[in-house]
């Protein structure tokens, strides 16, 4: 492997990461997969994104290997394909072929597919923003997925006793808080109390990757389409695991 090589995937081990956690629904499980496909040797894509691409492939045929996972309603190639064009940004042709299948497969896949999400289990949703703008937003978007938000918190305090009050099933969760301190510790705080998936909304996505300490399996970046919120909340919903569990 070249340096160059080399450096190009260093550069996209953290969306490699993130799309093969939000895919289990773990840290742990995700981030095995990734090392997985590393000591594999990515096949090499040519392009200016050549390497991230190599390593999606490289995590989805790994994942193709492995027992479908019977606590999802979505099938695997569905949930891939979702997870490459919102919350990885791919176009479907390209997604496509991340996958090895025809464009037009993969079009009729995603439409089934986003027919599920349409269709999927309501969520209790805490959000925790301490932009009240933000917040709102936010709030807009999951209600219009057709989730219920049962609180909105502006700092660690606040999301701590609303979680205790309100036992959300979704925690929705910016990382920095301003004055009102850190959502990430907010969280750990949470889920000390009990267990609930989370989801991180950060502008920084790659200092929640580093694979270095507990991270979170489900983490989006602003800023973002509904559909990629729609799709986190699915997966984090459907696969029922906390931040960081095995």
């Amino acid at each position: 492997m070249s340096e160059l090589h080399r450096a190009a995937l260093l550069e996209a081990l953290p969306y490699a990461r993130r799309f093969a956690r939000a895919l289990t629904g773990t840290q742990q499980r995700g981030d095995a997969m990734v090392a997985e496909a590393l000591r594999a040797g990515p096949q090499p894509i040519p392009g200016p994104d050549g390497a991230r691409l190599a390593l999606f492939a490289a995590v989805a045929r790994i994942a193709a290997n492995q027992p479908e996972d019977a606590s999802s309603s979505l099938p695997r190639l569905e949930r891939m394909l979702l997870l490459l064009t919102s919350l990885e940004e791919l176009d479907t042709a390209t997604a496509a072929a991340v996958l090895g299948i025809e464009t037009d497969e993969a079009e009729a896949r995603l439409g089934a597919a986003r027919e599920q999400l349409r269709a999927a289990s309501v969520a209790r949703v805490l959000i925790i923003e301490d932009e009240p703008i933000i917040a709102m937003d936010l709030q807009q978007l999951v209600e219009s997925a057709g989730h219920e938000v049962v609180g909105l918190a502006a700092s660690e305090e606040e999301a701590v006793a609303i979680a205790e009050a309100e036992r959300p099933s979704l925690v929705l969760a910016d990382v920095n808080l301003g004055q009102g301190g850190d959502g990430a510790t907010a969280v750990a705080r949470i889920l000390k109390r009990y267990s609930t998936p989370v989801i991180f909304v950060t502008a920084y996505p790659e200092r929640l990757l580093t694979g270095s300490q507990v991270e979170p399996a489900f983490v989006i970046t602003k800023p973002f389409e509904p559909t990629t919120l729609a799709v986190a909340t699915f997966q984090a919903v459907t696969r029922g695991l906390p931040m960081g569990a095995g």
